[in-house]
């Protein structure tokens, strides 16, 4: 079957190609926009537009008792506004020597669908040909990729729901529950005296540096630190560590302009190996989806080099600095999305995925956020399709999955009304 009988046999597929078909980099969305408000107009959707553009859409409440629930997708791409040529290999659509753009295109569809079948038609009474349901909210946002500023100018306080599936992963069946902050650590290490590396080699209270660092460090964890039932939890890694005689050799660099692949190859050809050095500095990234691990893991760092400092007390002396760039995600006391998930799953013929992601997404924003009521949003992050390569000219989605993902998004919000 080609793709475009695929396309005419299938409504959410259709939606999907249109969407992909436009190109819509970061905070370059306005065609993207543009489509998705006159699809709202044609089929009789509450739709607009916020100040950023950002999308809000509305589908009223058949029934006041029960309450809303919103969906989430953003509509920029990884890639730029070259035109976006797609076609069918096998079971996969693909484009032309480009990125897709099925992160989030896929998301975004989905929504429309189910936003087009719960939208009652002009001829019939409100909510005739649809279960009752408490209403349904969608948020699409700009500029996701590179900076999450869409998000950030959401109006989070003209939000009725308090559940927000952000339909955002990239595998059928996801449901990810909790998602890690995003913290450098920053750790210097000074030696109090410097020296020759001949001449004053022997003076014990001369201590290099760049040895001191390296001892630091190897006391520190790397890697995963706490790990439950649905992943990796709080994590440690270690970026950088920059120490020794490498002045000249960068200097050297830059006066040159040399331009490398491998340039810690080329610092170290003129390394000063006679000094004994007085400063190293290092970087780490720490990830946590527990606000109590995270310290648990900060309070044992700072612990360490507390217990350098000591040691090393008139000698040498070091510190470490926490910078925040991204709150946690934590996983909510509230499982009904899970459980109402994993009964849409199983509707489908499907078995959920229950997990934590190791990552920032737009559910770190949501969930430190309230709605009208006041109410703390509570976010999971949800797979609609199977995307492979995202991010890159070889992204590919199948066709397959984004058809099985509608029915999962539909089957959700009928479980959630019950």
């Amino acid at each position: 079957m080609s793709l475009s009988e695929l396309r005419a046999e299938n409504e959410v597929l259709d939606i999907f190609c249109n969407l992909v078909s436009i190109p819509s980099p970061s905070l370059k969305e306005e065609k993207v926009i543009e489509w998705i408000l006159d699809f709202c107009k044609k089929n009789g959707i509450e739709g607009r537009c916020d100040d950023y553009g950002n999308v809000y859409i509305n589908v009223p409440a058949t029934d006041s008792s029960k309450e809303p629930l919103m969906l989430s997708s953003h509509m920029d791409v990884v890639g730029d506004d070259s035109p976006v040529n797609i076609y069918l290999d096998g079971d996969f659509i693909k484009a032309e020597g480009r990125t897709l753009g099925a992160d989030d295109k896929v998301g975004v569809a989905c929504a429309l669908m189910l936003a087009k079948e719960l939208t009652p038609y002009p001829t019939l009474p409100a909510g005739e040909g649809v279960n009752p349901h408490g209403g349904l909210e969608i948020t699409f946002t700009r500029d996701e990729e590179s900076g999450m500023s869409g998000v950030e100018h959401v109006e989070f306080n003209k939000i009725k729901s308090k559940h927000i599936l952000v339909c955002d992963a990239d595998k059928l069946g996801q449901l990810q529950i909790s998602g890690a902050s995003y913290t450098n650590a920053k750790i210097t290490v000074r030696g109090l005296k410097g020296g020759h590396s001949g001449i004053d080699i022997g003076d014990k209270t001369r201590l290099n540096a760049a040895k001191m660092i390296a001892e630091l460090l190897a006391e520190f964890p790397q890697g995963a630190y706490y790990t439950d039932e649905t992943g990796v939890i709080t994590s440690c890694n270690l970026g950088a560590i920059v120490a020794g005689g490498i002045q000249n050799s960068v200097a050297a660099i830059v006066e040159k302009g040399i331009k490398t692949n491998d340039y810690i190859t080329e610092i170290m050809k003129k390394t000063s190996t006679n000094i004994i050095n007085t400063l190293g500095m290092a970087s780490y990234s720490i990830r946590s989806a527990s606000v109590e691990k995270e310290n648990e893991l900060k309070n044992l760092m700072q612990s360490i080099v507390d217990k350098f400092n000591k040691k090393y007390e008139g000698l040498a002396e070091a510190e470490i600095e926490f910078e925040v760039h991204l709150l946690p995600f934590e996983r909510a006391k509230d499982d009904r999305i899970e459980k109402v998930h994993t009964k849409a799953c199983e509707r489908a013929g499907i078995k959920n995925d229950i997990s934590s992601f190791h990552a920032g997404a737009e559910t770190h924003i949501y969930c430190h956020n309230k709605n009208a009521a006041g109410e703390t949003f509570m976010p999971v992050l949800l797979g609609l399709a199977d995307v492979y390569n995202m991010h890159s000219a070889a992204e590919k989605v199948d066709y397959k999955t984004i058809i099985k993902g509608y029915e999962v998004i539909k089957n959700t919000f009928e479980e959630f009304n019950k």
